[in-house]
């Protein structure tokens, strides 16, 4: 019984299918073996629209198939740009976090230390023309001189503003300078982060050496930085000098390392011009 009303169901549609279907056919023959244009345009008003929904009642599985797979295809698309995008995202709170620790940890070591972080606005650059080195000194000759307004007792620092000596001598347009591993330099300084002071004199090697502390009970260690200090009214405060690697020694940056500097200009009377 229910094979009969589904039989009754499809008949009349597939009749109807049928009949669309030769539609066109009729239509072509038409145009073909008997042109006749009125008819032709009566036709064509029904034709076409009966044609178009054959067509697309033929194609729809077609179709949906296709925008499943375009809907699938750019689905997948979409997760695997929101997965490089996220990945992207991270490794950018990754580094802003990283930048943020940073500054925190530096702005803490710049107070802990309190190295100086600002320097005379009258400086000098210099190269290094010459390294002079004998038995028990160490000088150096720089390309500028009394004409660019540098005399005795100014500091001359590296690029990175870490002292590497004292001019001794100022011609028109040479300096010499003395290094802080010559026997003749002996350099106040003080440990950073204390109140700790002491003095710091080259005996020609390549280390210079601590030899007194003012706090007797201060135990001097490998790693322990070494910054200026003004008790003996000869050199501003606070130019980082260099490190101990044992409990004496210290190291220092040295001519042979340089090949530029810059003169401080700072004179005698703890003063900066």
């Amino acid at each position: 019984m229910k094979q009969n009303k589904l039989s009754s169901k499809l008949y009349p549609l597939i009749k109807a299918v049928a009949a669309a279907a030769v539609l066109p056919v009729l239509f072509i023959y038409i145009m073909i073996a008997k042109p006749d244009y009125h008819l032709m345009n009566a036709l064509g008003h029904i034709v076409v629209p009966v044609a178009q929904w054959v067509g697309n009642v033929i194609t729809w599985p077609i179709r949906v198939v296709g925008d499943t797979i375009d809907g699938i295809g750019e689905l997948s698309s979409l997760r695997s740009e929101n997965e490089e995008l996220r990945a992207r995202l991270d490794d950018a709170l990754a580094n802003n976090n990283a930048c943020q620790i940073a500054i925190e940890e530096n702005k803490k070591l710049t107070k802990e230390l309190n190295i100086v972080n600002s320097y005379p606005q009258n400086t000098v650059l210099a190269d290094v023309v010459l390294n002079n080195q004998a038995i028990g000194h160490n000088t150096f000759i720089i390309n500028r001189g009394a004409n660019s307004d540098i005399e005795p007792g100014m500091v001359v620092v590296s690029t990175d503003y870490k002292l590497v000596g004292i001019i001794i001598d100022a011609a028109p347009d040479f300096s010499k300078v003395r290094a802080l591993t010559d026997s003749d330099s002996n350099i106040a300084v003080r440990i950073v982060g204390s109140e700790v002071y002491g003095f710091m004199r080259g005996d020609g090697s390549s280390r210079p050496s601590m030899g007194f502390f003012s706090d007797p009970e201060f135990q001097p260690a490998k790693g322990l930085k070494l910054v200026t200090s003004n008790i003996s009214g000869v050199l501003p405060a606070g130019i980082l000098v260099g490190e101990l690697v044992t409990d004496t020694d210290v190291t220092v940056t040295k001519p042979t390392q340089i090949s530029r500097v810059i003169v401080l200009q700072f004179d005698k009377n703890n003063e900066y011009k």
